[in-house]
């Protein structure tokens, strides 16, 4: 995906996080990770604490790689929450890279729960 594709279209799952969760600023990428965590966890509680917030983020993470076969989702424990286990390590990959990563990821997830929110733009080799 080209960088101007990448940008347009990680614009558009900002709004789309934005304008349904009734925010005033756009969420940045740890924020996008939260609601995917939320949404992955499947509960809703008020509130989480610092760690739980940590573990969302850390599932949104292993759910976004298991689409490269980075983790596999293993099940859920007693308490519902979901674990994955490491398949395979990322490897030579610097921060920005991670970070583009996560995007293409999240905009690949973002696709698959509402196929018409996020159309792709003419040209567009992911999925």
């Amino acid at each position: 995906m080209e960088d101007w594709q990448l940008d347009f279209e990680w614009l558009k799952v900002r709004h789309y996080v934005k304008d349904n969760f009734g925010r005033k600023e756009l969420p940045d990428l740890n924020g996008v990770l939260f609601l995917i965590g939320i949404q992955e966890y499947g509960r809703i509680k008020e509130p989480f604490t610092k760690e739980e917030k940590q573990d969302l983020m850390h599932i949104a993470i292993c759910r976004l790689l298991a689409y490269d076969n980075y983790y596999r989702f293993v099940g859920r424990d007693e308490d519902g929450w979901p674990h994955y286990e490491l398949v395979r390590k990322l490897t030579n990959i610097d921060l920005k890279g991670q970070a583009t990563l996560l995007k293409e990821k999240t905009i690949q997830y973002f696709r698959e729960l509402d196929s018409e929110f996020l159309n792709p733009v003419p040209g567009s080799n992911s999925n």
